[in-house]
Order: structure tokens, then C-alpha cells, then sequence
């Protein structure tokens, strides 16, 4: 297995400014909407905390996060919950981002959840629905009162209906029919003692927003986002890879495709496409043309029925 070598970092310079570039209004315009609710939510919230994954929109909220308290350091920490499937190109890279700069990173491991017996294994092997626990133990925790996320509404129907800032009650779930307004840029973060809001900065990006912020910025990406061979099969509609926790069946033929990942979730339930975009602008306009989500087209657990993600989130999913 080969894979491709990241993009250049343009990390944020002294004076807290990116390059000029073309086309810059309607992203100067989210980035400011995304900024704003980090200052403002940062500003209320007692012990707010970041999601970071590695993950496309981790890494874009994680570099406007630095954008908005420039020069100061972070004024909040990082929250992984580490199924135990990563990929680990997307570890790597994640470990290495904390590291560089210098930020503090908390790990929630499933593993160990069900090593001890807290949690049990799914007959499917798919991890990504067992880390509601995991998540919602971290946050009681960490105490914290704000957690950030990535979500999209463009993603998924259920993230569509959410607020960007949405309460959760004491034992983490969420109730779509107890939605704030959220008028004029005014966010509600009030909240019980118990209870606390996950907030999510990119609501209102689209994926291609986000791949045109990642070109305009010079922003580094775990290699698997780019075209690379790798050995795969098919199932469900899509090219799994084969790793340690998603082998073939009997009739499965595993052959050596050039791929990408559009979302790098559970690899056992995150399928590759087939591409030839070899850097972040080939990739861009690869999502220009396409006609279908990035989780509609890869995302073996949002398949459960129909509505498997608000069931989820219900629980206490992000």
C-alpha cells in the first residue's frame, strides 16, 4: 500500500491574516460567521473543549479556532474519541498537529470501554455508534459545558434540523423539538447545572466551502484525502479497504484500486471512492461535479435506516 505525500501547511502568520485570493467574499463571510461564535460561545462558556478527530472539518474549525484568539494560545483543549478503528495515517497526522502546536489533546478510547465490559462489540464490527458513551463520559468528566464539532448541515438531514448551538439535557441527548432561535448572531448558551451545548462553528459550510477554504488557506491534510493506491473489495456500493478490521468475505474480490476518502471515519464502515485527485485542488473540483454527499456516498453506519444519525444524536451522538 503507497499513499501520497500532504499538502504544505500555511499556518496563520504574526498578524493573524491569510493570503489574498480570488473569490474571497463568500468565505471571508463564513469564516467571520465561524470566528464570531468561537469568540462569543469561548467568552460564555466556563470550560469549553473542541472535537478533533484529524478529520477534514476538525482540522478547518481547528485552524479557525487559531484565527480567532491570535496571538493568544487556544483557550480550549482538544477531545478525540478514538474508536480503536482509525485510520493511522489520520492518527498520525493528528498527534503530530497537536505536537506542533503545542495544544493539549484528550483521548477517549472505545477499547478500553470494552475491555472492561462497559461496552460490547457489534456483531457488524462497526464502532462508530459506540462512542456515544465514550463521548458523553468525557464530557461529564472534562466538565465541560461547550463542546465543539464539525457538523454540517449540508451532511445529513438530521444535522440539518439542528442549531448551531444545540442543548443537550443531563444525560446528553438531544430533543429537536426543544431548538433555540438563534436570531441576528445572538447564541443562547444558557444552560442547568448537568447539562451542557454542543456547538458547531461550520454549520452553515457546504463541502465544497470547506475544500475551498482548504486551496485558499494552504491547509495540510492526512494523506488518505488524496488519490493513492490501496487494496479494496467491494461491498454495499462501496470500495472498503482491507485492514485489520474489514476483511473479505468468501466472495469478495480484493483488488488494487487509486482511491481517495472523502470522510475519514470507523474504517469499518468509511468507504473510498475512485479518484485520480492527487492534491487539494484537483479535489475541489472533483466535489464541484459531484452530485452526491460525502457521508451518502461512504458511510456505511448512516445506512442503518432511515433515520439511524437523529437516532443517534437522541442518544447523545455529535
Amino acid at each position: 500500500m503507497s499513499t501520497t505525500t500532504t499538502t504544505t501547511v500555511t499556518s496563520v502568520d504574526e498578524a493573524g491574516t491569510s493570503r489574498a485570493r480570488a473569490g474571497g467574499d463568500h468565505l471571508d463571510a463564513l469564516e467571520n460567521e465561524t470566528i464570531h461564535i468561537f469568540r462569543e460561545v469561548t467568552a460564555e462558556a466556563e470550560r469549553p473543549v473542541l472535537l478533533f478527530s484529524g478529520g477534514k472539518d476538525s482540522v478547518v474549525m481547528l485552524h479557525i479556532a487559531r484565527k480567532a484568539f491570535w496571538p493568544a494560545p487556544l483557550p480550549f483543549g482538544l477531545l478525540h474519541v478514538d474508536t480503536g478503528h482509525n485510520f493511522p495515517e489520520v492518527l498520525d497526522y493528528r498527534d503530530r498537529i497537536v505536537a506542533e502546536h503545542g495544544l493539549r489533546l484528550t483521548v477517549e478510547k472505545v477499547q478500553d470501554w470494552i475491555d472492561d465490559g462497559r461496552l460490547i462489540e457489534r456483531p457488524d464490527g462497526t464502532r462508530n455508534p459506540l462512542q456515544t458513551q465514550p463521548l458523553l463520559h468525557a464530557i461529564a468528566e472534562g466538565g465541560f459545558d461547550a463542546v465543539y464539532g464539525g457538523g454540517r448541515r449540508d451532511e445529513e438531514k438530521a444535522r440539518a434540523k439542528e442549531r448551531i448551538v444545540s442543548l443537550r439535557d443531563a444525560f446528553g441527548q438531544w430533543n429537536p423539538r426543544n431548538q433555540r432561535p438563534e436570531l441576528w448572531g445572538l447564541y443562547n448558551t444558557r444552560h442547568l447545572p448537568g447539562e451542557h451545548v454542543r456547538v458547531f462553528p461550520l454549520s452553515n459550510w457546504t463541502e465544497l466551502d470547506v475544500w475551498r477554504y482548504i486551496v485558499r488557506e494552504g491547509i495540510e491534510l492526512p494523506s488518505l484525502y488524496f488519490a493513492h493506491e490501496r487494496r479494496v473489495f467491494r461491498r454495499g456500493g462501496m470500495w472498503m479497504a482491507l485492514s485489520p478490521v474489514t476483511a473479505p468475505r468468501a466472495d469478495d474480490r480484493v483488488v488494487t484500486k487509486t482511491v481517495r476518502y472523502r470522510t475519514v471515519g470507523d474504517m469499518s464502515c468509511t468507504g473510498a471512492v475512485e479518484s485520480t485527485a492527487a492534491d487539494a485542488a484537483a479535489v475541489l473540483a472533483e466535489v464541484a461535479a459531484t452530485t452526491v454527499t460525502e457521508r451518502g456516498a461512504t458511510r456505511a453506519d448512516d445506512r442503518l435506516s432511515e433515520a439511524a444519525m437523529e437516532d443517534r444524536k437522541k442518544e447523545g451522538y455529535f
